[in-house]
């Protein structure tokens, strides 16, 4: 038995010719749908507070090797989305040197660079580490676009979750100062609202004060931040492990959802609420009904004890930060002369948490079917069910 590892590596920039992932380590004989996966890139572009960006992209995925007539070989996958902003960049992303630019050519390339540091992002730190002096380097690969073919990524580990039963959503829960309190019954109903609301809130009353809030910050030249929450089922038990801190579920998990732009805290089940309830009102108590199946009747524990899935659903939660581009002035310096200077503004989303819960969503699929696959093992998806039992 062969044990698989789902790993990937994107490459591209911001305004680049286009995103590229190559994913490994999936068994032969999975159906991916590239409908599916650009699905998902349209719920990562939608969203109230979006920007001009999303007007100018309509991301669509091209499946380059690895599937063969809709079914995966057991080969490297490779996928593709270009960026259709790249035309209005061409001259000044290309990779190739120019050796004798032309005047227009040079005026371009100086028009898109700039020396003056944007507080909150990864300018300052980037030019020191590597070395840079046009922060446009930086900008281009630190920036949030990447995390579209990261979307397709987790989209193909979504579908080959699917097969084993376990399926998963996000949505929002709050926006600036707008909480979402009112909760539908079932996390059917909460999903299905969520999907239907342009803030992917499954409470219509919380979304109209959500557009409130956004809009008042649009006004203001401002921007906001919030919450989201990722939601996976049908987990089986025993995914991650407690014998080493490295393997450990939701670690994993944390790191994948912190790693995203703009993300400042990670929360499993009850989160930072825990810090509040005594170790009575804290822990999941267990029950066994009349045919000798264990459950439980809460779920602080967010469907992780010990680094370990215990077969409750799996509750992430992700903040994220207000983005740090705007419109109203920040107070920086200029790197080209070290002088106080007014931060580099460019185009941007008033807020994008609602994007960044179908990122994060994507990226704790990926982190599940790469458990899933380390446990279970196969070199098909045939093996793969013959292991789990289906």
């Amino acid at each position: 038995m062969t044990t698989r590892n789902f790993r990937f590596l994107t490459s591209g920039e911001s305004h680049g010719k286009c995103l590229t992932a190559i994913i490994e380590g999936v068994p032969a004989g999975i159906r991916i749908k590239p409908e599916i996966i650009n699905e998902d890139l349209a719920r990562r572009q939608i969203g109230y507070g979006r920007g001009e960006r999303m007007q100018i992209e309509k991301d669509s995925v091209e499946i380059k090797s690895g599937i063969r007539l809709g079914k995966t070989t057991g080969a490297p996958i490779c996928l593709e989305i270009k960026n259709k902003d790249f035309s209005n960049w061409e001259e000044v992303m290309n990779p190739l040197n120019y050796e004798y630019p032309t005047e227009e050519m040079l005026r371009k390339i100086e028009e898109r660079s700039f020396t003056r540091v944007r507080p909150g992002h990864a300018d300052y730190a980037g030019a020191v580490k590597y070395n840079l002096k046009d922060l446009r380097d930086v900008l281009e690969r630190s920036s949030a676009r990447k995390t579209a073919i990261e979307v397709a990524v987790g989209s193909v580990a979504k579908q080959i979750l699917k097969e084993f039963g376990i399926m998963g959503f996000s949505h929002v829960i709050q926006i600036g100062d707008v909480k979402l309190d009112f909760y539908p019954k079932t996390y059917t109903l909460i999903k299905e609202k969520a999907e239907k609301s342009p803030l992917r809130c499954s409470d219509d009353l919380t979304t109209d004060r959500m557009i409130n809030a956004i809009n008042k910050a649009t006004q203001d030249g401002d921007t906001l931040g919030g919450k989201f929450e990722v939601i996976f089922g049908n987990l089986p038990i025993g995914l991650g492990s407690y014998v080493h801190w490295d393997t450990m579920l939701d670690g994993k998990i944390a790191q994948a959802v912190m790693s995203i732009p703009g993300v400042k805290a990670v929360e499993v089940g009850a989160g930072v609420d825990a810090a509040h309830l005594t170790g009575s009102q804290m822990h999941d108590e267990l029950f066994v009904d009349k045919n000798k199946n264990i459950y439980r009747q809460t779920n602080n524990a967010g469907g992780i004890e010990g680094g370990m899935t215990n077969g409750e659903t799996l509750i992430i939660k992700g903040t994220m930060k207000a983005i740090p581009t705007m419109k109203k002035t920040k107070a920086t310096v200029d790197l080209k002369d070290m002088t106080p200077a007014v931060a580099h503004f460019e185009r941007s989303d008033t807020c994008a948490v609602p994007a960044c819960a179908v990122v994060a969503e994507a990226r704790v699929a990926i982190v599940l079917v790469d458990e899933l696959l380390s446990k279970i093992g196969g070199d098909s998806l045939v093996e793969m069910k013959a292991h789990y039992g289906i």
